[in-house]
Protein backbone atom coordinates (compact mmCIF):
# COMPACT_ATOMS: atom_id res chain seq x y z
CA UNK A 1 0.00 0.00 0.00
CA UNK A 2 1.49 3.46 -1.01
CA UNK A 3 2.04 6.33 1.49
CA UNK A 4 -0.80 8.30 0.09
CA UNK A 5 -3.18 5.32 0.47
CA UNK A 6 -2.24 4.67 3.93
CA UNK A 7 -2.60 8.23 4.91
CA UNK A 8 -6.07 8.43 3.15
CA UNK A 9 -7.07 5.35 5.31
CA UNK A 10 -9.38 6.19 7.58
CA UNK A 11 -7.75 4.38 10.53
CA UNK A 12 -4.53 6.25 10.13
CA UNK A 13 -6.31 9.26 9.79
CA UNK A 14 -7.84 8.33 12.92
CA UNK A 15 -4.33 8.05 14.47
CA UNK A 16 -3.59 11.07 13.78
CA UNK A 17 -5.88 13.01 14.70
CA UNK A 18 -5.93 11.75 18.24
CA UNK A 19 -1.89 12.25 18.12
CA UNK A 20 -2.47 16.18 17.37
CA UNK A 21 -5.19 16.26 20.01
CA UNK A 22 -2.58 14.95 22.71
CA UNK A 23 0.07 16.96 21.50
CA UNK A 24 -2.38 20.23 21.47
CA UNK A 25 -4.25 19.33 25.35
CA UNK A 26 -0.72 18.28 26.26
CA UNK A 27 2.01 21.25 25.05
CA UNK A 28 -0.36 24.02 23.70
CA UNK A 29 -2.45 24.91 26.46
CA UNK A 30 1.08 24.84 28.50
CA UNK A 31 3.77 26.61 26.18
CA UNK A 32 1.18 28.48 23.27
CA UNK A 33 0.27 31.16 26.37
CA UNK A 34 3.50 32.83 27.18
CA UNK A 35 3.51 33.45 23.31
CA UNK A 36 0.78 35.88 23.64
CA UNK A 37 1.81 37.81 26.78
CA UNK A 38 -0.04 35.16 29.19
CA UNK A 39 0.52 33.01 32.11
CA UNK A 40 1.79 29.30 31.46
CA UNK A 41 0.09 26.87 33.50
CA UNK A 42 0.55 23.09 33.83
CA UNK A 43 -2.24 20.72 32.54
CA UNK A 44 -3.27 18.28 35.52
CA UNK A 45 -3.62 14.73 33.88
CA UNK A 46 -7.16 14.25 34.82
CA UNK A 47 -7.43 17.05 32.48
CA UNK A 48 -5.72 15.47 29.36
CA UNK A 49 -8.14 12.19 30.36
CA UNK A 50 -10.91 13.92 29.97
CA UNK A 51 -9.83 15.89 26.65
CA UNK A 52 -8.62 12.78 24.95
CA UNK A 53 -12.08 11.32 25.67
CA UNK A 54 -13.54 13.93 24.31
CA UNK A 55 -11.30 14.16 21.29
CA UNK A 56 -11.75 10.01 20.60
CA UNK A 57 -15.54 10.85 20.84
CA UNK A 58 -15.03 13.45 17.81
CA UNK A 59 -12.73 10.89 15.86
CA UNK A 60 -14.70 8.08 16.19
CA UNK A 61 -18.37 10.24 14.96
CA UNK A 62 -15.88 11.22 11.95
CA UNK A 63 -15.25 7.98 11.14
CA UNK A 64 -18.19 6.39 11.74
CA UNK A 65 -20.90 9.06 9.85
CA UNK A 66 -20.51 7.57 6.71
CA UNK A 67 -20.55 4.03 5.76
CA UNK A 68 -17.77 3.03 3.50
CA UNK A 69 -15.48 5.40 6.08
CA UNK A 70 -17.11 3.42 8.98
CA UNK A 71 -16.29 0.07 6.92
CA UNK A 72 -12.85 0.54 5.99
CA UNK A 73 -12.18 2.03 9.06
CA UNK A 74 -13.22 -1.95 10.56
CA UNK A 75 -11.52 -3.98 7.98
CA UNK A 76 -7.79 -3.67 9.11
CA UNK A 77 -9.49 -4.31 12.75
CA UNK A 78 -11.83 -7.50 11.89
CA UNK A 79 -8.95 -8.59 9.34
CA UNK A 80 -6.86 -8.61 12.75
CA UNK A 81 -9.13 -10.29 15.25
CA UNK A 82 -10.42 -12.93 12.76
CA UNK A 83 -8.12 -13.74 9.79
CA UNK A 84 -6.33 -17.11 9.90
CA UNK A 85 -3.04 -15.13 8.79
CA UNK A 86 -2.92 -12.88 11.75
CA UNK A 87 -2.97 -15.02 13.95
CA UNK A 88 0.51 -14.19 15.29
CA UNK A 89 0.19 -10.76 15.31
CA UNK A 90 -3.08 -12.03 17.31
CA UNK A 91 -0.72 -13.57 20.18
CA UNK A 92 1.73 -10.76 19.78
CA UNK A 93 -0.82 -8.13 20.84
CA UNK A 94 -2.31 -10.13 23.20
CA UNK A 95 1.27 -10.27 25.19
CA UNK A 96 1.90 -6.40 23.84
CA UNK A 97 -0.94 -5.09 25.09
CA UNK A 98 -0.85 -6.19 28.90
CA UNK A 99 2.55 -5.81 29.43
CA UNK A 100 2.25 -1.64 27.97
CA UNK A 101 -0.54 -1.02 30.30
CA UNK A 102 1.20 -2.66 32.88
CA UNK A 103 4.38 -0.06 31.99
CA UNK A 104 2.48 2.52 32.02
CA UNK A 105 1.16 1.76 35.50
CA UNK A 106 4.17 1.41 36.70
CA UNK A 107 5.88 4.33 35.58
CA UNK A 108 2.51 6.61 37.04
CA UNK A 109 3.04 4.67 40.46
CA UNK A 110 6.87 4.90 40.99
CA UNK A 111 8.34 7.10 43.03
CA UNK A 112 11.25 9.52 41.30
CA UNK A 113 14.33 10.95 42.87
CA UNK A 114 16.56 13.16 41.29
CA UNK A 115 19.05 15.78 41.35
CA UNK A 116 17.95 19.60 40.50
CA UNK A 117 19.37 20.73 37.42
CA UNK A 118 19.78 24.04 39.42
CA UNK A 119 19.62 25.41 42.72
CA UNK A 120 16.50 26.00 43.80
CA UNK A 121 14.56 27.91 46.32
CA UNK A 122 10.91 27.90 47.55
CA UNK A 123 11.24 31.48 48.75
CA UNK A 124 13.86 32.91 45.49
CA UNK A 125 15.54 36.20 46.37
CA UNK A 126 13.63 38.87 45.09
CA UNK A 127 15.34 41.95 42.71
CA UNK A 128 16.39 44.87 44.28
CA UNK A 129 14.05 46.96 42.10
CA UNK A 130 11.20 46.13 39.91
CA UNK A 131 9.04 48.27 37.61
CA UNK A 132 5.34 48.39 37.99
CA UNK A 133 3.63 49.89 35.08
CA UNK A 134 6.20 51.66 33.91
CA UNK A 135 7.47 52.74 37.47
CA UNK A 136 10.16 51.92 39.21
CA UNK A 137 10.16 50.44 42.86
CA UNK A 138 13.08 50.06 44.67
CA UNK A 139 12.08 46.75 46.94
CA UNK A 140 15.14 47.01 49.69
CA UNK A 141 13.59 48.85 52.38
CA UNK A 142 10.12 49.19 50.95
CA UNK A 143 7.41 49.50 53.69
CA UNK A 144 4.01 49.08 52.97
CA UNK A 145 2.96 52.85 52.02
CA UNK A 146 -0.47 52.34 53.05
CA UNK A 147 -0.19 51.64 56.57
CA UNK A 148 1.10 55.08 57.18
CA UNK A 149 -1.60 56.53 55.25
CA UNK A 150 -5.76 56.56 54.89
CA UNK A 151 -7.76 54.51 57.15
CA UNK A 152 -6.66 51.00 57.73
CA UNK A 153 -10.69 49.96 57.61
CA UNK A 154 -10.53 51.16 54.13
CA UNK A 155 -7.50 49.26 53.03
CA UNK A 156 -8.90 46.13 55.00
CA UNK A 157 -12.41 46.55 52.49
CA UNK A 158 -10.13 47.01 49.94
CA UNK A 159 -8.56 44.09 50.41
CA UNK A 160 -11.33 42.01 50.85
CA UNK A 161 -12.82 42.99 48.11
CA UNK A 162 -9.63 42.22 45.58
CA UNK A 163 -9.00 38.47 47.55
CA UNK A 164 -12.26 37.65 47.10
CA UNK A 165 -12.89 38.97 43.39
CA UNK A 166 -8.99 37.49 42.15
CA UNK A 167 -7.20 35.14 44.50
CA UNK A 168 -10.49 33.06 46.51
CA UNK A 169 -10.53 30.39 43.17
CA UNK A 170 -7.59 28.84 44.21
CA UNK A 171 -6.37 30.24 47.70
CA UNK A 172 -9.21 29.45 49.43
CA UNK A 173 -12.22 30.98 51.09
CA UNK A 174 -9.78 30.02 54.21
CA UNK A 175 -6.44 31.52 52.96
CA UNK A 176 -5.53 27.96 52.95
CA UNK A 177 -4.56 27.08 49.40
CA UNK A 178 -7.59 24.92 48.94
CA UNK A 179 -9.53 26.87 46.85
CA UNK A 180 -12.08 25.07 43.62
CA UNK A 181 -9.37 25.42 41.11
CA UNK A 182 -6.12 24.40 43.73
CA UNK A 183 -6.43 20.68 42.63
CA UNK A 184 -5.74 21.62 38.95
CA UNK A 185 -2.34 22.99 40.06
CA UNK A 186 0.95 21.02 40.54
CA UNK A 187 2.25 23.02 42.82
CA UNK A 188 -0.70 23.93 45.15
CA UNK A 189 -1.61 27.11 45.51
CA UNK A 190 0.23 28.54 48.60
CA UNK A 191 -1.54 28.27 51.96
CA UNK A 192 -1.21 31.77 53.70
CA UNK A 193 -1.82 30.35 57.00
CA UNK A 194 1.06 27.91 57.06
CA UNK A 195 4.04 29.98 59.12
CA UNK A 196 6.23 29.20 56.28
CA UNK A 197 5.02 31.82 53.52
CA UNK A 198 3.76 34.54 54.29
CA UNK A 199 4.83 35.07 58.12
CA UNK A 200 8.30 34.63 56.68
CA UNK A 201 8.07 37.26 54.07
CA UNK A 202 8.54 41.22 54.33
CA UNK A 203 5.90 42.97 52.37
CA UNK A 204 7.56 43.86 49.39
CA UNK A 205 8.59 40.25 49.00
CA UNK A 206 4.69 40.29 48.58
CA UNK A 207 4.09 43.13 46.54
CA UNK A 208 6.89 41.48 43.75
CA UNK A 209 5.64 37.97 43.71
CA UNK A 210 1.84 39.41 43.32
CA UNK A 211 2.57 42.22 40.83
CA UNK A 212 4.90 39.92 38.45
CA UNK A 213 3.29 36.26 39.57
CA UNK A 214 4.59 32.99 37.88
CA UNK A 215 6.29 34.83 34.89
CA UNK A 216 8.15 36.94 37.40
CA UNK A 217 9.90 33.90 39.37
CA UNK A 218 13.74 33.65 38.63
CA UNK A 219 15.65 30.79 37.00
CA UNK A 220 16.24 29.48 41.02
CA UNK A 221 12.17 29.65 41.50
CA UNK A 222 12.11 26.09 39.45
CA UNK A 223 10.67 23.88 40.14
CA UNK A 224 8.49 25.67 42.39
CA UNK A 225 6.91 27.20 39.48
CA UNK A 226 3.43 29.56 40.31
CA UNK A 227 0.60 29.18 37.72
CA UNK A 228 -0.34 32.82 39.69
CA UNK A 229 -0.93 35.44 37.08
CA UNK A 230 0.78 39.15 35.97
CA UNK A 231 -1.61 40.80 38.45
CA UNK A 232 0.05 44.44 37.97
CA UNK A 233 -1.50 43.97 34.69
CA UNK A 234 -4.92 43.84 36.49
CA UNK A 235 -4.60 45.14 39.72
CA UNK A 236 -3.44 48.94 40.85
CA UNK A 237 -0.66 49.16 43.41
CA UNK A 238 -2.82 50.42 46.14
CA UNK A 239 -5.11 47.04 45.45
CA UNK A 240 -2.07 45.28 45.96
CA UNK A 241 -0.63 46.85 48.94
CA UNK A 242 -4.34 46.68 50.21
CA UNK A 243 -4.77 42.72 49.77
CA UNK A 244 -1.35 42.22 51.42
CA UNK A 245 -2.82 44.08 54.28
CA UNK A 246 -6.13 41.72 54.44
CA UNK A 247 -4.06 38.60 54.19
CA UNK A 248 -1.68 39.28 57.29
CA UNK A 249 -4.64 40.46 59.32
CA UNK A 250 -6.73 37.85 58.30
CA UNK A 251 -4.16 35.24 59.08
CA UNK A 252 -2.67 37.07 62.34
CA UNK A 253 0.94 37.14 60.85
CA UNK A 254 3.08 39.90 61.16
CA UNK A 255 5.16 40.78 58.27
CA UNK A 256 8.76 40.80 58.80
CA UNK A 257 10.16 44.21 58.83
CA UNK A 258 13.26 46.03 57.68
CA UNK A 259 15.55 46.48 60.36
CA UNK A 260 17.43 49.90 60.51
CA UNK A 261 21.47 49.31 60.48
CA UNK A 262 23.55 51.12 63.20
CA UNK A 263 25.66 52.68 60.52
CA UNK A 264 23.00 53.46 57.80
CA UNK A 265 21.52 51.39 55.34
CA UNK A 266 19.11 48.50 56.25
CA UNK A 267 18.69 44.71 55.54
CA UNK A 268 15.77 41.73 56.33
Amino acid sequence: MRLRDTLRHPLTQAFLLLALAYVLIVYGIRYLPPLFGAASAPVPKSIVVQFMAFALAGVLVYVSDDEERWRRFREPIHATLVDADKKILRSSLLVLIPLVVAWLAYAQAKPSVGAAAVLRSIHPAPPGQITFRGKTMQLTGLENPLRAQGSMADHLATGRRVYYQNCLPCHGDLLDGQGHFAHGFNPVPLSFTDNGTIAQLTESFVFWRIAKGGPGLPREGTPWNSAMPVWEDYLSEEEIWSVIIFLYEQTGWEPRTWEARAEGGSHE
